[in-house]
């Protein structure tokens, strides 16, 4: 630190402990602090832009306004540590810990299976722990809005849900359900299978065991920290960083001195804005600002006329004002605040919400900014101060669109913000649209104010503002004076969709794209907005004084439902499974609901995870260069520069790789040429991750563009451009077929990819040994054998000597099988060449750049079938689009086409599939393995059928599916009783029948909501399709005191597998749990093993653990006779006295699998899982928003090894599944750029999106004799019936296109994107938009698929 002027001290206080820190950093965030500086690594770094909640933690400050101390969360990946001076900050491991004692919240998420993985759990705990800390007894919505912004990838939220409810007041729950009375838990006929036997339990975890909440005992705010507030520091703070300083005055006249000096430098309060921006564009301000003790920035006032708020309240302290104000004052005067509080409840997530000041927000003009238009049309006023006086601007769109005339000055500070009362006659609303209903950036936002003259429907003023439809938001003030005078009826309207399409124009290639969707927005919000003014007109018109003249357009019955948004409410739901035999031993825990081994750790944080594992000495950070171009010759890499560059060790770059560099196909470092952006180049190896990466933006590659640059599957087909053969299964004669059927209907299916978004990016630590060329491999993967093979050959050292460990793996879902053995090579090169270990981690941004996801899907069907809704023919070619290389690409058109025909018996058949190569990173193996993109083409082909033949799309899927014990398409022989006892389980316990007459009832009813339900079936094949990867081993020890310690190939992703297989290693060996333990998974112990993929890991891990135990049961055998009375530990002291081994492998040789696709036969899966799923839903044929009412899950489980962890896996998978087909976008640029690199811009489901009844059930046990103690493998299979969620939407759009006479084929998109939702619904907003030529532009992005 030579040479930088003295800082001043930073004084904060984590877990009640003082922290002084010197040398504090501006450019630090406190997650960076905690996990490096102090080793408190429960908080987790996932996105590192505050929107997945990984990074959670509790600030408590006291208020210098009012006294009080105010806990609040926030993302310690935003917030700088110099912003904290004088606060208090609770961590997950300051709630509780293993060692001393469990806080309730920790406890109860943990034992109600709310963690799977357990990545995001510490961020959870801490959402829930600070809303206990404001609200011991929170109502059940506080909660939800306390947990949205956290996002999982495992659980689907439910159970995390669950255990937030056990602390909440009121509950919603049936207060019959534990006694079984429960209506939800009755079908519609009560002689179903379920309901006649007892043993059906609804009870994954016992309430009466948690410890209760007793809030005497939390954590007291340091004593130091109030005497602090009392006296408040007035003397400005200083703090030096490298690049950056940081100045916190302790008054405003020093603040304002400050801004004349620095009159370029931003203030900083929450960081929400500047800090994703410093990440990706690489900003750097010299000199930044700090307001945050200066109180007269956080002052609130109300007069009669309004309201105004300080600056540097927090846009949660806001939503608090405001609703305090809407709460006293009449409803006439607080219409802008109402429209303000609508939007502050969906806007960002709770901990955004606590930290991003509200002058922030105005200030940063975000072109999707959800307050601006509402405050530009409520005529709000800006209070600016600077050290010359203070001065008024409107906040106007002259303001929002930053012209020099109404901006504020350099060396003004922008002091609070004055919201006028609204007045009689004058009605404020707000709209917005986004990709989901929370915690989303909107498409199109706007705000719309109209005073009407009293008594009158003439308009006297009105404005209209929008954002989301330019570089700020942007008001329609032309139109908006064009139309005052008029009177408010159809004319108006006509004429005002014409003037603010006119006035408000987006060109074709704007930024963000969806063009076209957001100018059906634009008309769209202005009829709900003129149809809520002509709802408030109605009463006028009733009173006996109005004039005669005042006839308003009636608002008839059916239009009203154009007028609510959809409301979020708290999911509810029941999950049944059969009860253990009440004979079965207590001690033996298979068949019950056992909390997940590492569940109380993942709560506390103390679970190590792969970058959790401390600081190694000498060790070294690698940071990625990758490639910004799709398809070029590298002519030059200049790493002069980098090399310079303080910290800089080394750079890694193809030449150094002693081995082979990957494969022919797919090289670990990029070569002379370049096949996508994002390929790997080079990785540069520093003493820190900063200055890696500061690093890595110092190396200059020369490219030279080489033709054709192939991003599309129609580009590929034109270009034949193929990764591999054909693959094509073929069954009776389809010519012939199709010339004997009553009609055919071909048609196209279009499936977007997926990103994995485990919660925990790819990361490694390579150390390696002084001797013998060894290494210690730690790694996330879901294949360890596989890194070490990998890291073998490229290093070109025997496998004997390089050891892979992976402890837990935060999420794999397939991302992790073969891509982490890339990144495990090039670090391994880097620690060789520098003789250092390395640590690699992955940001999200590069993570969701470099590693590929779900194959994008082309499909074509054409089929034939009779009027009564039989299919005779199908036949179905499908592509994928598999990037730049080869990868899983071959066996996933393998497996796609083998489960093409889903539960279906159709004589005449034909199944093609392609992989198309394209110049994007390689897409990969994803839970479901193409089934999920597939069998979509399959049951729209059925849903087409039905509309065709005017029948419901449940009696076609019932007509056709197998019914007696059959062959497949590839001759495998199965029994479909399993299949039709969940289809008819799943009828029943969703009363379809009935639900199927209310839904056609509401839709007749509204004319602008539908809604649409949806029932599909599922017969999903399990396992790898080949014998040698079904094999397994495991290895036991017994020690002497009695303990056991149980290895297996097996890796903790989240799915449970390390409990499941103590639960078999305890039925086995007679022992409880308690007795034994797992370490890791590592290549030292069990060799050779198979990647945990394929919903299989715990089948053949198992029966391999099994074997083990049963050997050395075997060898305890004549001890035991001997002494029968005897204890464990009696029979492990005598068997060692008499020389008896007890250790023992356990081998399990695999379930027989092959397939000959020359003769298109095979057994290539060892069996199925059955399931069924009903959902309904419900649209807004105006905004293409959609809301989830119900689903009903029925599952076939058999006999469920740990049903708690079973469930937990249907509900993850769907949830994920339902994420694919609605909310989970891939961008692309033409160039073939990735635009979705994170949670921002990447939506994976959210706490809201779960639907509000979820119901799952499993089956009653049925024998398999081939699966160990008859369970089966559920990964997977869930997945794909979140596509009920899918095809309910398009129901709910068919009866939308039925009512406006359009068509009912239309070509199926996935994701059903509230984009594709509002313009399928076609209607005379969608007709009056301009469209343009796609000649004319190029657009900012193109689908792949």
């Amino acid at each position: 630190m030579l040479g930088l002027p003295q800082s001043d001290e930073l004084v904060f206080f984590v877990n009640g402990r003082k922290v002084i820190e010197r040398n504090a950093d501006p450019e630090v965030t406190l997650l960076t602090f905690l996990r490096k500086n102090l080793g408190l690594t429960g908080t987790k770094y996932a996105c590192g832009r505050g929107s997945c909640g990984a990074c959670t933690v509790m600030v408590s400050k006291c208020d210098p306004v009012s006294k009080k101390i105010r806990h609040f969360s926030i993302t310690a990946c935003l917030v700088p540590i110099c912003s904290l001076y004088g606060a208090a900050v609770t961590t997950v491991e300051g709630v509780g810990s293993i060692k001393t004692k469990l806080h309730p919240v920790q406890e109860r998420i943990a034992k109600s299976h709310g963690t799977q993985c357990g990545f995001c759990t510490p961020g959870m705990v801490m959402s829930m722990y600070t809303l206990l800390r404001n609200h011991p007894q929170p109502s059940e919505e506080q909660l939800m809005e306390a947990l949205g912004g956290n996002l999982c990838r495992c659980t689907g939220y439910r159970p995390i849900l669950e255990s937030g409810k056990t602390f909440c007041m009121e509950s919603n729950g049936c207060q019959q359900k534990g006694a079984g009375g429960c209506c939800l838990a009755q079908g519609e006929e009560d002689s179903s299978s379920l309901c006649r036997s007892t043993d059906i339990s609804t009870e994954l975890f016992a309430k009466d065991e948690f410890q209760p909440l007793d809030p005497t005992q939390e954590l007291i705010f340091p004593p130091e920290l109030l005497r602090l507030a009392e006296n408040p520091e007035e003397r400005t703070l200083t703090f030096h960083g490298e690049r950056v300083t940081w100045i916190s005055p302790g008054t405003l006249k020093d603040l304002l001195e400050l801004k004349v000096k620095h009159p370029e430098a931003p203030l900083v309060l929450g960081n929400t804005s500047l800090g994703p921006a410093m990440k990706s564009q690489g900003h750097v301000h010299p000199i930044l600002l700090s307001p945050v003790r200066i109180s007269e920035l956080s002052m609130v006032s109300t007069t009669s006329e309004g309201l105004t708020i300080g600056a540097g309240c927090s846009l949660a302290q806001v939503k608090d004002i405001l609703a305090e104000r809407v709460s006293e004052l009449p409803e006439e005067k607080t219409q802008t605040y109402r429209a303000l509080l609508k939007h502050l409840k969906s806007l960002a997530g709770q901990q955004i919400r606590n930290m991003a000041s509200l002058g922030g927000h105005i200030i940063s003009r975000h072109c999707y900014s959800d307050l601006n238009p509402i405050l530009a049309v409520g005529n709000a006023t800006l209070n600016l101060i600077s050290a010359g006086g203070a001065r008024q601007v409107p906040l106007s769109e002259h303001f929002l669109a930053g012209l020099a005339s109404a901006d504020l000055r350099p060396e003004e500070v922008l002091e609070s913000v004055h919201i006028p009362h609204s007045q009689k006659g004058e009605l404020v609303s707000a709209f917005r649209q986004a990709q989901c209903q929370h915690n989303a950036w909107a498409h199109v936002n706007a705000g719309m104010r109209v005073l009407l003259k009293e008594g009158t429907d003439t308009i006297e003023d009105l404005s209209i503002a929008f954002g989301g439809l330019g570089a700020a938001t942007v008001s329609a003030r032309q139109s908006c004076q064009q139309l005052r005078g008029r009177r408010w009826n159809e004319l108006m309207l006509d004429e005002a969709c014409r003037l603010l399409l006119d006035e408000v124009s987006l060109p074709g290639s704007a930024p963000g794209g969806r063009v076209e969707f957001k100018r059906t927005l634009v008309v769209s919000f202005l009829f709900k907005f003129y149809l809520q003014v002509l709802q408030t007109l109605k009463p006028l018109a009733e009173r006996p004084s109005a004039p005669d003249g005042l006839r308003y357009p009636d608002v008839s019955d059916p239009f009203l439902s154009g007028l609510e948004d959809l409301s979020v409410t708290v999911p509810q739901g029941v999950q049944r499974y059969q009860s253990v035999d009440s004979r079965q031993p207590l001690q033996d825990p298979v068949g019950r609901p056992i909390m997940h081994l590492s569940g109380l750790k993942h709560a506390t944080g103390e679970a190590m995870f792969c970058d959790d594992i401390p600081r190694v000495e000498k060790e070294l950070f690698m940071a990625l260069v990758t490639s910004t171009r799709a398809h070029a010759k590298i002519i030059s890499i200049d790493l002069s520069k980098a090399l310079e560059l303080p910290g800089v060790v080394d750079v890694i770059t193809a030449e150094d790789i002693p081995g082979t560099n990957g494969t022919e196909d797919e090289k670990l470092l990029a070569v002379d040429e370049v096949l996508c952006v994002g390929q790997i180049i080079c990785a540069v190896a520093a003493e820190t991750d900063v200055q890696a990466k500061r690093a890595i933006e110092e190396i200059k590659i020369t490219y030279e563009d080489l033709e054709p640059v192939i991003v599309t599957i129609e580009d590929a087909i034109k270009h034949n451009s193929f990764l591999c053969p054909e693959k094509k299964l073929e069954q009776g004669n389809i010519e012939e077929a199709f010339e004997k059927v009553d009609q055919i209907v071909e048609g196209e299916v279009h499936v977007g990819g997926q990103e994995h978004f485990y919660m925990e990016t790819q990361r490694v630590l390579v150390i390696p040994k002084t001797e013998d060329n060894e290494l210690d491999i730690y790694v996330s993967t879901q294949d360890p054998a596989h890194v070490q093979k990998t890291v073998s050959s490229t290093l070109n050292i025997p496998s004997n000597r390089i050891t892979c460990h992976v402890k837990r793996v935060g999420g794999g879902f397939g991302g992790k099988v073969g891509k982490s053995a890339v990144f495990g090579a090039i670090a391994a090169v880097g620690a060789i060449k520098t003789g250092h270990p390395v640590r690699l981690v992955l940001d999200r941004e590069d993570d969701m750049l470099i590693t590929g996801g779900r194959h994008p899907l082309f499909g074509k069907y054409k089929v034939g079938f009779m009027n009564n809704g039989r299919i005779k023919a199908l036949d179905i070619e499908c592509f994928i689009n598999g990037g730049c290389t080869l990868d899983d690409s071959e066996q996933v058109t393998e497996f796609l086409v083998l489960k093409l025909e889903n539960a279906y018996k159709i004589r005449n058949l034909r199944f093609r599939g392609r992989a198309c190569m394209t110049n994007l990173p390689s897409n990969t193996a994803f839970r479901g393995y193409g089934f999920p993109q597939g069998t979509l083409v399959t049951e729209s082909c059925i849903t087409a059928v039905a509309a065709k033949c005017g029948l419901l799309p449940e009696k076609v899927r019932e007509k056709n599916m197998y019914k007696t014990v059959d062959k497949t398409i590839y001759k495998q022989a199965f029994s479909p009783e399993n299949l039709i006892r969940c289809w008819d389980e799943c009828l029943d316990k969703s009363s379809f029948g009935s639900r199927r007459k209310q839904v056609e009832a509401f839709n007749k009813k509204n004319y602008w909501k539908k809604k649409g339900l949806a029932i599909i079936p599922m017969k999903f094949s399990v396992g790898f399709g080949a014998t040698s990867y079904h094999q397994a081993a495991a290895l036991v020890h017994i020690y002497t005191d009695g303990s056991v310690l149980v290895t297996h190939g097996g890796n903790e992703l989240g799915q449970g597998i390390h409990t499941k297989m103590l639960q078999v290693a305890s039925r086995e060996l007679k022992i409880p749990m308690s007795y034994m333990h797992i370490c890791e998974t590592s290549t030292a112990t069990v060799p050779n093993t198979i990647a945990t993929a394929a919903s299989i890991g715990s089948d053949v891990n198992g029966r391999a653990v099994q074997n083990a135990c049963q050997i050395l049961l075997k060898r305890l055998e004549p001890i035991i006779k001997k002494n029968p009375e005897g204890s464990w530990e009696n029979w492990i002291e005598a068997a060692f006295e008499q020389r008896i081994s007890l250790s023992a492998t356990g081998y399990f040789r695999g379930y027989k699998a092959f397939m000959d696709w020359e003769k298109g036969e095979g057994d290539p899966f060892p069996y199925y899982v059955y399931g069924a799923a009903c959902s309904e839903v419900e649209i807004d044929c105006l905004t293409g928003a959609h809301k989830k009412i119900r689903t009903d899950i029925v599952m076939d489980a058999c006999c469920s090894l740990n049903p708690a962890i079973d469930i937990g896996q249907v509900e993850g998978a769907f949830i994920q599944g339902m994420g694919l087909y609605t909310t989970e976008e891939l961008k692309y640029s033409p160039e073939g750029v990735l635009y979705s690199r994170g949670p921002d811009d990447y939506k994976i489901p959210t706490i809201t999106d779960v639907p509000e009844e979820f119901n799952v059930s499993l089956l009653p046990a049925s024998q398999t004799p081939v699966n160990i103690y008859s369970s089966k493998g559920l990964g997977e299979s869930g997945m794909f019936l979140g596509s009920s969620v899918f095809f309910a939407i398009t129901d709910a759009v068919a009866a939308a296109r039925r009512e406006r006479d359009i068509a009912e084929d239309f070509t199926v998109e996935s994701p059903a994107t509230p984009e594709w939702v509002r313009m399928a619904c076609a209607d005379r907003f969608t007709e009056m938009i301009p469209r343009d030529d796609p000649k004319t532009f190029r657009p900012w992005s193109i689908p792949i698929a």
